[in-house]
């Protein structure tokens, strides 16, 4: 959304329950957690428009919480 509460957009639509979003240094990409029954928490990052999903971790762990280094190439 703007700044000023107007133009909302649902980034993400899917079987699974994400949250946790981390906004990267430079605005441009979103981390967050996508959760679900079957495949547990896995990080994954996104344009900040939606666009471009990639999924970081594929593990048996429960990865939570992504944080960006300062300098936006560490997540």
């Amino acid at each position: 959304m703007l700044p000023d509460g107007t133009d909302v957009r649902q980034l993400t639509v899917n079987d699974a329950s994400d949250g946790a979003p981390a906004w990267s240094p430079d605005g441009n990409r979103i981390a967050f957690v996508a959760f679900s029954w079957r495949d547990g928490a896995e990080i994954s990052t996104m344009r900040s428009d939606g666009t471009d999903v990639r999924q970081l971790t594929a593990n048996d762990a429960s990865d939570n919480d992504p944080t960006w280094s300062p300098d936006g190439t560490r997540i």
